[in-house]
């Protein structure tokens, strides 16, 4: 769904682990790492895309992870022109996204790449909670940044900020 300014409704999915590490995946076949994310379809609601892609991508179910927040607005980057596909109709200039934050309830190897035939990443790793920020894709920095801020009172004490 792309909306009349030309921003493709998304979800971001940040999963933690009980050590407040996060689960960073590769892009299939490139040198490419990122949070997972995905489309929201016509009529669907953003938590039902959230479970979607979580599946789709990671291979978890809804009660492999708990819910700890999502962000209060729709983050919004913009795609840099030489990414965006102007021959496509509505254009797509970037993405507004609603950004979750998940605990894993179950053990990692419940994380299952490959579980559709047409998985989008090949590998994934723990990293720390700030890491993201200065290794994802330039365009997406910022909107990391902002998604992790929020989430910093649902994940660290008071005492440790």
């Amino acid at each position: 769904m792309i909306d009349e300014n030309g921003f493709r409704s998304n979800i971001g999915i940040i999963v933690m682990n009980d050590n407040a590490n996060l689960l960073w995946a590769r892009r299939i076949g490139q040198n490419a790492w990122q949070f997972p994310q995905g489309g929201v379809h016509p009529g669907e609601t953003a938590e039902e895309a959230l479970y979607r892609e979580m599946y789709e991508e990671l291979g978890l179910r809804p009660e492999d992870v708990e819910i700890i927040g999502q962000t209060q607005e729709w983050l919004h980057y913009r795609i840099p022109d030489a990414y965006i596909r102007h021959d496509s109709r509505p254009l797509c200039i970037g993405q507004k996204q609603k950004w979750f934050l998940l605990r894993l309830k179950s053990d990692h190897s419940a994380v299952c790449l490959n579980r559709t035939d047409s998985p989008e990443f090949d590998a994934w790793r723990w990293v720390t909670y700030w890491y993201p920020v200065k290794h994802a894709i330039f365009f997406k920095r910022q909107v990391y940044k902002n998604a992790l801020r929020e989430f910093v009172p649902l994940v660290f004490a008071e005492e440790t900020l």
